[in-house]
């Protein structure tokens, strides 16, 4: 997977795994979700936004199964 760093005050690095069709996103509070069956054209629209905060509000958590995958709040209790 290749991750990306971006330029937005809610996303830190964003990366795509195509052959699972999975988004991750990293947050600036260190959180790192993945996000099933993201098509790619919709990372690319990730990646191209001017907003990229607001795309992933409006376009992909709401319409995508998730999962926490890293939580810097519980590193001693996972």
């Amino acid at each position: 997977m290749e991750l990306h760093e971006v330029t937005s005050s809610v996303l830190s690095t964003i990366g795509y795994d195509r052959e699972r069709r999975v988004l991750e996103v990293r947050f600036r509070t260190g959180r790192v979700y993945h996000y099933f069956d993201v098509p790619q054209k919709m990372v690319k629209q990730l990646l191209d936004a001017r907003s990229k905060g607001r795309y992933f509000n409006i376009a992909i958590r709401p319409y995508f199964r998730c999962e926490l995958v890293y939580d810097p709040q519980r590193r001693g209790r996972q």
